[in-house]
């Protein structure tokens, strides 16, 4: 498995793994687009949620291109690309479960929040993640889910509307096994 680390740490890898995540961060932002514009002014941070994680992992990756690691920020990343990843898989094989059929940007959207959620944890022996980094990002996290199922700032799934109630109750369940896994990859 050494080969694996030496190949995803190689400097011409990260340079391509950071394009990749700053052109997807700038599409999750577009793609929030008509959700932010309707989204209160003090509710913007919270609402495009795998841009935003995507964005911790750009951070991520200039701190390993610069030899200067942030825990805090690989925390955020971690926690958040799992989560979000996962939970962008669910809700669209959901969508597609209660009669929308899949297209073109459902497999798009399915393959890159997998691959979101795969890179989060793929880098995990890197990490210089501590207990209170970790206690950090579950509040962001958890915070997150209020203003989501709380305020009703969730993203937009029209078709998965009625199940707003089940998809805010398993979206906590997936936030605490998010910090649960940054929780066991933490350096002490």
């Amino acid at each position: 498995m050494s080969w694996i680390r030496k190949i995803i740490m190689d400097r011409m890898f990260l340079l391509i793994l950071l394009l990749i995540n700053i052109l997807g961060t700038i599409y999750g932002y577009y793609w929030y687009l008509y959700q932010l514009q309707d989204t209160p002014w003090y509710f913007l941070p919270f609402v495009p949620d795998s841009p935003t994680a995507s964005l911790f992992f750009v951070f991520v990756i200039i701190g390993f291109l610069r030899d200067k690691q942030h825990g805090l920020i690989e925390a955020l990343a971690v926690a958040s690309l799992f989560k979000y990843g996962i939970w962008a898989v669910g809700m669209n094989l959901g969508g597609a479960l209660v009669g929308t059929p899949l297209d073109l940007i459902n497999y798009m959207l399915i393959f890159s929040h997998l691959g979101m959620a795969v890179q989060g944890l793929l880098y995990a022996p890197f990490y210089k993640i501590k207990g209170w980094h970790v206690t950090i990002a579950a509040l962001v996290l958890f915070h997150n889910e209020i203003i989501d199922y709380v305020f009703d700032m969730m993203p937009r799934y029209d078709i998965l509307d009625p199940y707003q109630d089940m998809i805010g109750y398993l979206t906590f369940w997936l936030s605490a096994l998010s910090i649960f896994i940054v929780w066991k990859m933490r350096k002490a």
